[in-house]
């Protein structure tokens, strides 16, 4: 099976690159983006970053997993441009981009379905409400979110 490229007499909306999203000019990688999507502890820091940004530590904390494994993922989510990060003061913020990639975008959305079936979303999102909104990080942010 060969791939077509846009523009072709078959009027595919994909090229050898990936696909054309939404009138988009630049192509998606859909490989990058599923390979990022694959993997439970990403799709987690993912729904969570989708609702604000969030710091390592309480990633961590909500997550219940080690700094080490956290820190993986965001790096494997950075380098395929899943997730960008800031630095404020002594730590690293992590959000998602402002221009996501349309493809992540549809499937976070379809993430939401999960939610109803799979208990480890919804146990994120009460420990995530938790967290005081105005501290991204730091003592009492940390202190709200073990309660």
């Amino acid at each position: 099976m060969s791939l077509g490229r846009s523009g072709d007499q078959a009027g595919l909306p994909y090229s050898v690159d990936g696909i054309y999203v939404f009138g988009h000019i630049e192509p998606v990688d859909l490989v990058s983006v599923y390979k990022c999507l694959c993997d439970l502890t990403r799709l987690r820091i993912l729904h969570l970053l989708g609702r604000r940004p969030l710091c390592v530590c309480l990633i961590q904390d909500i997550l219940r997993e080690p700094q080490v494994k956290i820190s993986k993922h965001l790096r494997y989510l950075r380098d395929h441009g899943m997730v960008v990060a800031e630095r404020r003061a002594n730590w690293i913020i992590y959000r998602l981009p402002d221009s996501p990639n349309p493809v992540l975008v549809e499937n976070l959305r379809c993430l939401q379905d999960l939610l109803r079936e799979q208990t480890v979303f919804r146990v994120d999102l009460e420990r995530l409400e938790k967290i005081d909104a105005s501290e991204l990080c730091g003592p009492k942010a940390m202190k709200e979110s073990q309660g």
